[in-house]
């Protein structure tokens, strides 16, 4: 029989009673010294219930989280992938011959640093030099053109710069407990098979930023594996780049059974532009249509598949506020071809 913690509400009461049966008092005033050490017994308790109930989630892998998470995960060997650092280029302007040292310090309008990593003279009224993010994580990860303040002033260097061509991009949090759990729950009912197509998928996830993975035995022929990844939560994504793909080729290269040839790579986006009449139309229930839109695709999609028509609206009805709407396109389930992968594009309101 499962065990079920009690309220504060009855912890009082209990105590109460207890009191009042062994003293022999009757009821209790609620300010008299009685009530009040029982108020007071009865809050020590529900904490200490608490801590028994947080240990009870702590000592089953399916409901552990935090730190215990890590640590369940660790004797299986899987690592909670750490928080990456957003990287880019920079660009300064000011006097020829000028030169920014490596570690200046420049910031975001909302207080993100950034520190150059090389040291640079400018040949010319500006010059471009390699920087990264302060801080780890996807916060960092910023767009081009965006302007950004010298921290501290450099002779002959104007004291705003900007972000370059490219951005500044591959920031990532550290993996959240959900997506952990996932992964040390597959580790744990798929053991590895030296290569199995499950393997392949388990090596891509381990890098840093890579929330689904595909294996394709056979991709290229006999001996050859393709592994398709996608980064759901970059700047950007889904659609992988070329780094993250670097990364993931060169981790499963180290991994993968010497005979087996991989090629890993990201499928090409293919996005789906609805045309939907929706009740109550207004910008919140958009929002929230939107949402679930993109929370389906990252279910359902995989490279080569097919979304179903009625996933899409299930999707829609079920956002928030949606009391009604009509689907003008698609009319029907949306199939991709070998190595696509749909996306959500651009959806028109209709009235």
């Amino acid at each position: 029989m499962t065990f079920a913690r009690p309220t504060l509400a009855q912890l009082i009461d209990r105590s109460k009673s207890d009191i009042s049966s062994r003293l022999q008092t009757g009821p209790l005033l609620p300010r008299s010294v009685l009530g009040v050490l029982a108020t007071v017994h009865a809050g020590a308790l529900h904490q200490l219930y608490g801590y028994l109930d947080y240990i009870a989630r702590q000592i089953i892998i399916d409901t552990a989280d935090g730190e215990y998470l890590s640590r369940w995960a660790s004797i299986w060997g899987v690592i909670r992938n750490p928080a990456t650092y957003a990287t880019g280029n920079i660009t300064f302007t000011g006097t020829v011959g000028s030169v920014i040292p490596s570690g200046t310090r420049v910031q975001r309008v909302d207080g993100a640093e950034f520190d150059t990593t090389a040291e640079l003279t400018l040949v010319s009224s500006s010059g471009s030099v390699a920087a990264k993010a302060v801080t780890a994580g996807a916060a960092a990860n910023t767009d081009a053109a965006v302007s950004l303040s010298v921290s501290s002033p450099v002779t002959g260097v104007d004291s705003s710069a900007v972000v370059a061509s490219g951005g500044l991009a591959g920031g990532a949090d550290e993996e959240s407990d959900d997506s952990l759990r996932v992964r040390l729950i597959a580790r744990i009912q798929q053991p590895p098979h030296g290569g199995a197509d499950f393997d392949y998928v388990a090596w891509a996830k381990e890098i840093t930023g890579v929330t689904r993975a595909w294996c394709y035995p056979l991709y290229l022929g006999p001996g050859t594996v393709g592994v398709a990844i996608v980064t759901d939560d970059a700047v950007g994504g889904p659609i992988a780049d070329s780094q993250v793909v670097d990364d993931v080729q060169d981790h499963i290269d180290a991994l993968r059974p010497v005979t087996a040839d991989v090629t890993v790579f990201t499928p090409v986006e293919v996005e789906m532009d609805p045309e939907i009449v929706l009740t109550p139309d207004n910008a919140t229930v958009r929002a929230a249509v939107t949402a679930e839109l993109k929370d389906m695709l990252r279910r359902d999609a995989e490279p080569g598949g097919t979304v179903y028509l009625s996933r899409i609206r299930e999707a829609i009805s079920i956002a928030a506020g949606e009391s009604n709407h009509e689907l003008v396109s698609p009319t029907d389930d949306v199939t991709v071809s070998t190595g696509e992968l749909l996306t959500l594009g651009t959806i028109t309101w209709s009235s």
